[in-house]
């Protein structure tokens, strides 16, 4: 008779996959999700032949998507993870969030922070962040920061945005060449632009000159800056990639 006690199946371990915002999920799906397979950070605990189930969420999606499926290797705390049919009851969800079916997510607004104060960034990029966490908050704000005029540049070229929120006065490339620049790029002339300063009357003329929507005084209010930002937005419009 043997002593070895029969081994129990491991119960399932439930992970939670956050992505930084909506195009990156998209990416992972056309890459990995859509073909049957994810890699995801792991703890200790995953060992090969776990069942998990997986909750998919990011900025803007009202719940997670939850997939199962079996670790199949484990490396440096990353896990291969196989999942069940192939991803294919993604593929509905997947659909849905490309029309922005408000059932599952919240419009997403892409908002460019240009800010040289690293403090004033931070207000407004950790502000723009704890608003979307707000239960049943209207828009999921997502940041893109720049530190000076020439990087956000580089960033409205990588990255389009549907908002810009810009100091007047910025090292290498300033806020009123940069407003400047946007107004006669075809691509972006039509995008809503908040300008900030502490100049006053002189900085409220160049902005608006230039070609900026609304003027903001510093010091700023986070209150003044989301208030302005749904005066903008309402209705809010946005329209995800469609590779």
């Amino acid at each position: 008779m043997s002593d070895e006690s029969p081994k129990l199946p491991r119960p399932e371990i439930a992970l939670k996959v956050e992505y930084a915002n909506v195009d990156v999920f998209l990416d992972d799906y056309a890459v990995n999700l859509s073909r049957g397979g994810a890699m995801i950070r792991v703890g200790p605990e995953v060992v090969v032949g776990d069942p998990v189930e997986l909750a998919l969420t990011f900025p803007g999606l009202i719940a997670p998507l939850r997939v199962r499926g079996v670790v199949r290797w484990v490396e440096d705390q990353h896990a291969g993870v196989e999942l069940e049919g192939e991803g294919l009851p993604l593929q509905e969800a997947v659909q849905r969030i490309r029309a922005l079916d408000p059932a599952l997510i919240t419009p997403i607004v892409r908002v460019a922070v240009v800010e040289d104060n690293v403090h004033v960034a931070k207000l407004l990029t950790d502000g723009l962040e704890a608003y979307r966490k707000r239960a049943n908050a209207p828009l999921a704000f997502v940041s893109h920061y720049a530190a000076n005029g020439r990087e956000a540049q580089a960033i409205l070229q990588e990255h389009p945005c549907d908002v810009l929120l810009v100091d007047m006065y910025l090292p290498v490339l300033d806020g009123e060449a940069l407003i400047r620049g946007i107004r006669a790029d075809e691509k972006t002339k039509q995008m809503p632009i908040v300008a900030l300063s502490a100049g006053g009357r002189e900085a409220r003329e160049l902005a608006m000159t230039a070609g900026a929507d609304y003027f903001l005084e510093k010091p700023i209010r986070l209150s003044d800056v989301l208030s302005v930002l749904q005066k903008i937005l309402s209705p809010p419009t946005r329209t995800l990639p469609k590779g």
